[in-house]
């Protein structure tokens, strides 16, 4: 901890000398060079949470052009949350709720793949949760993507926007203390350097406990950035470092009945106090914007990541009944020693050429993206029994743990992967979409291909995949437009089940979505809102062959027969209601069900049944407003999520949580009180499987955050 600390004072040191070597070289009127980012959106300060630009499609569109349907999360409103983490955020958007660690449910799909800037590529691999302290916004791609992405879950995708340098004088620093012994501050500092190039640095440091038994989390975040512009356009370049500590990890979920009780307290963990997960992340990330010509603009968008993670923990393998009462009360573990590495480099290039063709105003988009990643896994491990044992882990009580009965040191350790796992990937896709305008009507039509390959300890796996776009949008005034899309997507099979001798190699994943809907931008886009009905499925899910091992060669065989089909309706409403009374609500209504299996195993559910961790319904809401003579602002927000099943099948019971902030600001100064689950509400935010139980939602927290501007 010490040189964490060290290095945070060291970097805030030199921050506070940037603002002083900016402002001696004066003040930059030239404007920003014309050039979108991927799915940018821009709002207006006074707007708070709403938007009056996305790019759909990688083109930068109003929403009511629009035939997709894209949630966006703006600075704001990550701010007046006190949103740290990505799991902070996932109630403003309509048909998203958590999963596991970063994952959540998407339009009842899970879906874990985060793209940066528009690039694959997540600097947080593994277990960590994406943090928000550099992230300018966050975006939320609904429905299958793969014409613009490639490999893509067909729930939607995460596409977070990184905060840039700016040539407008910035410097932030923000303190933070709360209760479980949370402290924390941060800097943030852009500006000019000369009048064609600008900086941002910024250093984010955050310490506390977790409400699990024998858990706390440290963060470090150091980065920095220039950006030169030139008459043709920009080049940045950007660099940021991420060290993560969590003590009494890796997380799983508290013990559950059939009926979603927890069985132990939801402070309960599997893990001793000497467990950990620790994250070592560097990322170099580069962007060369260019505007040839009016009717033209290019970008190049670069990001390499070097990751290593680290990870001591015991795993629960089982629950059992250690006096004979008939009454679960202990867990059996499992001790893991686990070291990751993971390099990655992610290419992407866009080129959007306009030009009106008479009466038809026209976009085309053309780019590719490539990607490949190299890891390693080095890992041992010491399986436990319902009895003490030396050499192994002991068995944990759900009632009064027995911590420090067990001494990891002493344990038995087996090699599980001799070579260290080697594993790579690599993708590369290209990509062609046309964008015609008639009238009220935008027509959108697109493809693209797809090449790529797994190897996994000497074994690989390659094919190619097409995907598909098509939409259209019917703008009846300014106020308002009916749209409707087609779209598909691809996802290869995991390479540890392409072996031929359990069936392989398979045919990818495959998704496809039809979606209609309404959205309005009244009273000047005061009220902004939209309204979607969808029907997604997923095809060529594997499971497990009822006949076995049908070839007699040792290895039970899989089938990819496997269909889920995913039926909802969206609404979010973004407004401002007066000045000083700002809303966001969303509500969703979703019914994903097993429509299809083998006919013999391979689902833990049946046909019909509700796919995991997907609910039927699920509301969010914020409401801010500002009593502006006093310089005070309250907000309150909500999240509902209605019962699941989880992968077990067992019950994941309905839960509604409440939260709020209380804002003061005076001059350049200003105090937020922020508290958490307001009513300290026991609940269960996602179901995972029997063995590892619940993850248990936060307890009431509360902080309280004094920040200053220059």
């Amino acid at each position: 901890m010490s040189c964490k600390r060290l290095a945070t004072a060291t970097c805030l040191f030199c921050l506070t000398g940037a603002p002083m070597a900016a402002q001696e070289a004066g003040t930059v009127e030239e404007a920003e060079p014309a050039y979108q980012d991927v799915i940018i959106v821009t709002g207006r300060a006074e707007e708070l949470y709403r938007v009056r630009e996305t790019t759909s499609g990688k083109l930068p569109t109003e929403p009511l052009a629009s035939s997709q349907a894209i949630t966006v999360i703006t600075e704001d409103l990550i701010h007046d949350q006190g949103a740290r983490t990505a799991q902070d955020l996932y109630r403003n958007i309509s048909g998203v709720s958590v999963f596991s660690y970063a994952g959540v449910t998407a339009r009842g799909f899970r879906q874990e793949e985060n793209f940066y800037d528009g690039l694959r590529g997540d600097p947080y691999s593994g277990f960590s949760v994406p943090q928000t302290f550099n992230i300018e916004r966050v975006e939320f791609l609904k429905g299958p993507a793969g014409m613009l992405y490639g490999q893509t879950a067909p729930g939607g995708l995460f596409n977070y926007v990184s905060k840039k340098p700016e040539f407008e004088r910035s410097v932030e620093l923000r303190g933070v203390v709360g209760n479980r012994e949370r402290y924390g501050g941060s800097i943030e500092a852009t500006g000019p350097i000369t009048d064609d190039l600008a900086f941002r640095a910024g250093a984010f440091y955050e310490d506390s406990d977790d409400f699990r038994w024998n858990a706390d989390e440290e963060t470090l975040i150091l980065e920095a950035a220039l950006k030169k512009t030139f008459d043709l356009g920009a080049f940045t370049v950007q660099a940021t470092h991420y060290d993560i500590d969590l003590g009494g990890n890796r997380l799983r979920g508290v013990p559950t009945d059939d009926e979603g009780n927890f069985i132990a307290d939801r402070r309960w963990n599997h893990n001793e106090a000497s467990d950990f997960l620790t994250l070592d992340s560097n990322v170099l990330q580069t962007i060369l914007e260019l505007s040839p010509s009016e009717s033209l603009s290019l970008d190049f968008r670069a990001r390499y990541i070097d990751a290593e993670e680290s990870q001591e923990y015991h795993e629960p393998r089982g629950l059992f009944d250690s006096d004979g009462d008939g009454e679960v009360d202990s867990s059996i573990r499992e001790f893991r020693d686990q070291f990751r590495t993971y390099e990655s480099l992610s290419l992407g290039t866009n080129a959007i050429w306009s030009a009106d063709l008479g009466p038809v105003d026209n976009r085309v988009l053309a780019g590719m993206d490539y990607y490949t990643d190299d890891g390693t896994l080095n890992y041992y491990r010491a399986r436990g029994t319902t009895t003490e044992t030396p050499g192994l882990p002991t068995p944990l009580r759900l009632e009064d743990p027995n911590y420090g009965e067990t001494d990891p040191s002493t344990y038995d350790l087996s090699y599980i992967y001799p070579d260290d796992r080697p594993t790579s990937a690599r993708r590369a896709g290209f990509y062609l979409l046309e964008e015609a305008t008639l009238g009220p009507l935008v027509m959108v039509v697109g493809g693209r291909y797809d090449d790529y390959k797994d190897e996994m300890q000497g074994n690989s796996y390659d094919g190619d995949a097409w995907t598909w776009r098509a939409g259209l949008t019917y703008r009846v005034t300014e106020e308002f437009s009916f749209f409707g899309q087609y779209a598909t997507s691809f996802e290869p099979q995991g390479i540890a089940e392409q072996d031929p001798l359990a069936g392989g190699p398979f045919d990818p994943l495959t998704g496809d979505i039809y979606e209609a809907g309404i959205k309005t931008a009244l009273l000047d886009g005061a009220v902004q809102s939209s309204l979607s009905v969808y029907q997604i499925k997923r095809e060529n899910v594997l499971q497990s062959d009822p006949a076995g091992d049908p070839g007699g060669d040792g290895v039970d065989d899989f089938v990819a027969f496997g269909e889920v089909t995913s039926k909802g309706i969206d609404a979010d409403l973004s407004a401002d209601l007066t000045p000083d009374w700002v809303l966001v609500v969303n509500y969703a209504y979703n019914d994903t069900k097993i429509t299809k299996d083998n006919g013999g195993g391979g689902f833990s559910l049946n046909v019909g049944d509700r796919f995991p961790n997907a609910p039927k319904h699920q509301l969010g809401f914020w409401t801010r407003y500002q009593f502006r003579p006093l310089g005070l602002a309250v907000a309150l927000g909500g999240d509902y999520v209605s019962e699941r099943r989880s992968i077990s099948d067992q019950r994941v019971k309905p839960y509604f949580v409440f939260d709020g902030s209380i804002i003061y600001s005076y001059e350049d100064w200003e105090v937020m009180l922020r508290v958490d689950n307001i009513f300290d509400k026991t609940y269960a935010s996602s179901g995972f499987i029997d063995r590892t139980g619940h993850f248990p939602g936060r307890p009431r927290t509360a902080f309280v955050e004094l920040s200053r501007h220059f």
